[in-house]
């Protein structure tokens, strides 16, 4: 059983394919998605692949290349004796925020009441205390946004690709979009202007636009195989893949355990692997496919309760 758990948030900068194999529909190369939902998904597998990768690239001194293995276990197993468990674990990431078209405003950060309850429920998993609540919009016509200030709303409506939505204000919607820009968008300086846009551009959708927005709003690109001998197209080389859009959130819940081995010098427990993990707080992973060809940057950001408690020490101070 883990013992230390966070939240690790993901921000993408560029399409992201992580794709799921072949498809006999319009799309040929799909994203992954989950069974029930058809949201958008990484599974856990590239995740932690893509983290140690990065970890394998930053450190390569022995103390540290036996802390990558203590966290994500060894790379080859010779033996079954010499096999043990990662003390690391990552849940599937799941999508957060995903931006949709937008007449005004160019793009809206676009959720559903099911994406933030279930967001809620894991981030109890994570130990992190939200302090907001979940709103839902009346009906399938009706989108929430911040009370006050919003930049995609023109009067009591919002246009989103060509779907006309009634517009209404709600604090609870601010609260969120507060709290997700303080603590989940990536918090370097050329975040500023995304970590505003949140606050002022962020939806809560009916949970059947949302599922249909990131069913149907993906990044779908025609790509060709060159033959290199004629300089041609490779009959039947034609075919369509799908990307997750940049400016997507997903979130993945980080669990720690006690490392299994006995020999624990490097990394002593559950909290010196998260400790460890958290080296790649604010730094960018390549996830998926076509690295080649620029997809899958992601900035990463863990939830960090330490800033939670500073920003509380200094409202304390102030109003004392």
């Amino acid at each position: 059983m883990f013992k230390r758990a966070s939240l690790m948030f993901l921000y993408t900068e560029t399409p992201l394919h992580a794709g799921s194999g072949t498809s006999l529909g319009v799309v040929d190369l799909p994203i992954q998605r989950e069974k029930y939902t058809d949201f958008p998904v990484i599974q856990a597998s590239g995740i932690k692949g893509a983290v140690r990768e990065w970890f394998e690239f930053k450190f390569t001194d022995n103390s540290s290349r036996r802390k990558i293995e203590l966290a994500f276990g060894p790379d080859k197993i010779g033996s079954e004796e010499s096999g043990f468990a990662a003390a690391a674990t990552f849940t599937d990431a799941r999508i957060l925020l995903f931006p949709v078209r937008s007449l005004k405003g160019i793009f809206a950060y676009c959720t559903s009441p099911t994406v933030l309850e279930r967001f809620r429920r894991d981030a109890q998993i994570a130990g992190v205390a939200l302090d907001w609540t979940v709103p839902t919009p009346s009906g399938d016509q009706t989108v929430l946004g911040v009370e006050s200030g919003s930049d995609v709303a023109a009067g009591d409506q919002v246009l989103l690709e060509e779907y006309a939505f009634g517009f209404r204000g709600d604090d609870k919607v601010t609260a969120i979009a507060n709290w997700l820009s303080q603590h989940a968008v990536p918090a370097g300086s050329e975040y500023a202007f995304w970590k505003s846009k949140i606050t002022k551009s962020l939806l809560v959708l009916p949970d059947n636009a949302f599922r249909d927005f990131v069913k149907l709003s993906t990044e779908v690109q025609a790509r060709i195989k060159i033959d290199n001998d004629k300089r041609t197209v490779v009959k039947g080389g034609l075919f369509y893949e799908e990307a997750l859009l940049p400016d997507s959130l997903l979130y993945s819940v980080v669990l720690a355990h006690d490392p299994v081995k006995d020999d624990r010098a490097e990394l002593a427990d559950a909290a010196a692997v998260l400790t460890f993990l958290r080296g790649i707080d604010g730094q960018r992973l390549q996830l998926g496919g076509d690295a080649t060809i620029g997809r899958g940057i992601v900035s990463v950001r863990f939830y960090s309760k330490q800033e939670k408690q500073s920003e509380q020490q200094k409202e304390g101070q102030g109003n004392g």
